[in-house]
């Protein structure tokens, strides 16, 4: 039977992926697992918001929905006078940003379990950080903003990239929560917006 899986194979999907990436001019390292987003290579959404965050060296971040940690841990990398705080609603997301925090021998970021923002601590962020999911509906978004929004210190900024499809709501969210919207980047696929308090 032509196609047909074999248990080598199968033990072969059950082991870590690792890569290793350049980000920012900073060398990362990723081990990662199927079932996480992006499992082989930093996707093309971080990459953009990355290439559009301004310099944060000294400030307070949060990374919203860290996945394994690309876009948190290479500004951690980026600015090692910076604080990142990262989470995800994911337990194995975790898991694998707490090993890329260690293999990257990174030591300014908290990582932790987090539905949203309701186990982040009452720190006011100067910057926010998010690879917005596609297809989570409206209403996380707007919890989401609206929450951002609480979390940020005055002047500080949430900085989104999400898929071409959204970026008209996302004008529109950003334009009612924050009262400001700005479009720093239309790729083919993906938008780079931001927010400020």
């Amino acid at each position: 039977m032509a196609g047909k899986i074999t248990r080598e194979t199968i033990e072969k999907y059950r082991q870590d992926l690792v890569f290793r990436e350049t980000l920012c001019g900073q060398s990362m390292v990723f081990q990662t697992s199927w079932g996480l987003f992006s499992p082989r290579e930093v996707d093309a959404g971080s990459r953009l918001l990355l290439d559009h965050i301004p310099s944060v060296d000294r400030s307070l971040i949060l990374d919203l929905g860290c996945g394994y940690g690309a876009i948190g841990l290479t500004l951690a990398k980026q600015y090692p006078l910076a604080s990142v705080t990262m989470v995800d609603k994911d337990f194995v997301a975790i898991n694998y940003c707490q090993k890329n925090a260690e293999l990257n021998q990174l030591s300014n970021c908290s990582i932790f379990l987090s539905n949203g923002m309701n186990q982040v601590r009452d720190d006011q962020f100067d910057l926010i950080v998010t690879n917005l999911p596609a297809k989570s509906g409206k209403e996380l978004y707007y919890l989401m903003f609206y929450d951002a929004f609480e979390r940020l210190a005055d002047n500080g900024s949430l900085y989104i990239v999400t898929i071409n499809g959204l970026r008209n709501f996302v004008k529109r969210a950003f334009t009612d929560i924050f009262g400001n919207y700005k479009k720093l980047k239309q790729a083919s696929t993906y938008t780079v917006a931001v927010a400020t308090k």
